[in-house]
């Protein structure tokens, strides 16, 4: 079997990886921006990790339950993460720009027993309407002295007089462990369901080959939790590694980061390419000391060679690239000590795991564009889509998934996006989906038919752009273009809002009725190009 050397053992629970590290070293250092700052060791991170989990199981929750988690960038998080796990619990990561529709749909379609929220964003959860059978239980995480709301349980008083020790759960290396919802083309965001064993194979693959974290690194990956990135590399390449995890709890300002990287002698550096653009994009960025940075990789869409160039004139340092997706680990990319293509996505992590094919499923010549697909034997390709296991089998091409992004590889083996092979949107790092921008406007009383699709833009890469037929006697204006903006922020996350909408008389569609957005997707490609 090929990759097997990616393949965890049969009786595996992820968290075992972080068990055997140096107690006593730091695992996490915490600043958020108005300067409080917070260290916890590894020995005091899996204590407290093991009182949450007594707490779990005290409730009554046990083995192949699911728990929504939605929590921002603080230690707890990592605590929560731990102790679900280690609980043999599926967690649902979800972002805390979630809406009461967005989670509503999670609830319902994981049928989760549990959602663990930060207590500012607890009344998302309260403003669900319709009952959640299966919810059995709602526990807040707050800042000490805040009052907890009706029908919420406390997460410290969960925790409180719980013992520090617990046996953890025996899961297989097949049992659920991550169920991480991404956005699709029409419908619903997908239920995308990962093992044990996929924390196993991405640990090995990731961490070592691509992060090239070493165990002495102090490694800072921006990535929010409540994304799948975020369980990539914040979580578990460095926790499973024994490195110390730097975690910035603060709005992004690229002068600050620039600050940061040099003030926390940061080794590793895992950032967007909005990111990277915007700082590199400074004046003065000739007086910031990134001598300390040893490793800087981007992910989430390809990065502009401008940027890659800037760094390298001012710190000798080239950002490597890497392509993957919340169905698998990392694919592609530019790994540590191989020979780089600018502009290209870099080599598959393994010789055959990535191909080139054609839609029957074959490898096609080098030269030629086709869709990116993994071999099905890979230890890190998701098991299915949770509730929908047809859905995997549809984008089964021979012995290949297909990822839905397009791109040619080149005779030396190096890969070369073209773009996406559907309707997604990518906008710094956000995954997006049309038909759940397009669904909050038809929501709004002004708008008759729309579409929405990638519209590029050099800082976020792409942003939304939503193509507008207003009602009869309707007119569009500045002023309608800021309430359906603001219309769509209410009814979803807010990072999924339209950024340009352009009001027209018709939709192109084909004779079946059906809209033509690849028509309008070449037409804003053209338009950013004159």
């Amino acid at each position: 079997m090929i990759y097997k050397q990616w393949i965890a053992p049969e009786i595996y629970n992820l968290t075992s990886e972080m068990e055997h590290h140096d107690p006593a070293k730091t695992a996490l250092k915490w600043l958020d921006e108005h300067g409080a700052y917070e260290e916890i060791t590894y020995g005091e991170l899996l204590k407290q990790a093991n009182q949450l989990a007594n707490g779990l199981a005290g409730l009554g929750l046990h083995k192949g339950d699911r728990v929504l988690v939605m929590v921002p960038r603080r230690i707890i998080a990592y605590v929560i993460y731990l102790a679900c796990l280690k609980t043999g619990l599926a967690i649902i990561p979800s972002s805390e720009m979630l809406r009461a529709k967005d989670l509503a749909y999670r609830l319902k379609h994981s049928e989760a027993r549990a959602v663990i929220a930060w207590s500012g964003v607890t009344e998302e959860v309260d403003k669900i309407g319709e009952d959640i059978q299966t919810l059995d239980y709602r526990i807040a995480v707050s800042p000490q002295g805040t009052a907890i709301k009706d029908r919420w349980l406390g997460l410290d008083k969960l925790m409180e007089g719980q013992p520090e020790t617990f046996a953890t759960v025996e899961t297989h290396r097949d049992d659920m462990a991550i169920l991480a919802y991404t956005s699709g083309t029409t419908g619903n965001p997908k239920g995308v369901v990962h093992s044990h064993g996929w924390g196993y194979a991405h640990l090995r693959i990731t961490a070592a080959n691509w992060l090239d974290i070493q165990e002495s690194d102090t490694v800072w990956a921006t990535a929010a939790p409540g994304w799948q990135k975020w369980i990539w590399s914040p979580f578990l390449s460095i926790l499973g590694s024994g490195a110390t995890g730097f975690v910035y709890n603060g709005s992004f300002h690229p002068n600050r980061y620039l600050k940061l990287i040099h003030d926390y002698g940061i080794q590793v550096l895992c950032c967007t390419p909005t990111e990277y653009r915007l700082m590199s994009k400074i004046d003065g960025l000739n007086q910031y000391d990134l001598s300390n940075l040893r490793s800087a990789v981007s992910a989430g869409e390809p990065l502009n060679e401008e940027v890659i160039n800037e760094f390298r004139r001012h710190f000798n340092l080239t950002i490597r690239d890497g392509y993957g997706q919340t169905e698998s680990t990392l694919l592609i990319g530019a790994l540590k000590d191989a020979p780089l293509r600018i502009g290209s996505m870099g080599r598959s992590i393994a010789e055959g795991l990535v191909e080139i094919i054609d839609e029957d499923g074959i490898p096609v010549p080098a030269g030629q564009v086709g869709d990116i697909a993994v071999h099905s034997a890979m230890p890190a390709l998701f098991q299915h889509y949770y509730q929908d296991p047809e859905r995997k089998l549809a984008c089964m091409h021979g012995d290949f998934f297909v990822t839905g992004d397009r791109a040619k590889k080149d005779a030396e083996g190096y890969f070369w996006f073209e773009g996406r092979g559907d309707d997604i949107i990518i906008s710094s790092g956000y995954t997006i989906g049309p038909f759940e921008v397009e669904e909050a406007l038809m929501k709004h009383q002004a708008v008759k038919e729309c579409a929405v699709v990638a519209s590029p833009d050099y800082i976020r890469g792409h942003v939304v752009k939503a193509f507008i037929v207003l009602k009869e006697e309707i007119v569009g204006s500045p002023e309608l273009i800021r309430e359906l903006q603001n219309h769509v922020k209410e009814w979803t996350a807010p990072y999924k809002y339209p950024r340009k909408i352009e009001f027209i008389q018709d939709l192109p569609k084909t004779s079946s009725g059906k809209i033509r957005r690849i028509e309008l997707r070449q037409q804003e490609q053209t338009n950013s190009q004159e």
